[in-house]
């Protein structure tokens, strides 16, 4: 978690994050939430419903992703990124729909690495120690133990 009095600079600072893990192979995919609003701070941590809404948009986010809600995007203003409207999503303990928008032009840069669905690591696909075809579509995992979890279930992992 990562809490700024101002959200462009944060923004900045996950954009940057991203590109910087994403980039490095054998590394996990990112996923990145962002919200902006009050938060109550206490012994060196952070709560509230801003916090909570943070974590579900940085679950909800997919690998190589970085989410953020329409409060950032009034926040930081039109010129600090290009953003693109994701749907509306319901999260656990948040009362209302929350419109949901994808920050792009991070993963534009990462299409060369592939994401292993099963523990979320990124590869280069020609190195990728196993590959699997299921769905007309080539998987790249990390290890074969990766590669037999998703052969025994395909269908219950989050892709793409």
């Amino acid at each position: 978690m990562a809490v700024s009095l101002e959200p462009r600079p944060l923004l900045a600072t996950a954009v940057r994050l991203a590109a910087a893990s994403n980039a490095e192979p054998r590394s996990p995919a990112v996923r990145i939430g962002i919200h902006a609003g009050p938060v109550v701070s206490r012994g060196g941590d952070y709560f509230g419903a801003t916090v909570n809404l943070a974590a579900r948009v940085a679950g909800y986010a997919r690998a190589r992703q970085i989410l953020c809600t329409a409060a950032v995007v009034t926040a930081v203003g039109p010129d600090a990124a290009t953003f693109r409207a994701a749907g509306v999503a319901n999260f656990k303990n948040v009362a209302q729909p929350v419109p949901l928008f994808v920050v792009e032009g991070v993963a534009a840069a990462l299409t060369a690495l592939a994401v292993d669905p099963v523990c979320r690591m990124c590869l280069d696909p020609s190195t990728a120690p196993a590959r699997l075809e299921w769905g007309g579509r080539t998987y790249h995992f990390c290890c074969t133990a990766c590669a037999d979890k998703f052969a025994a279930a395909p269908e219950s992992y989050r892709v793409g």
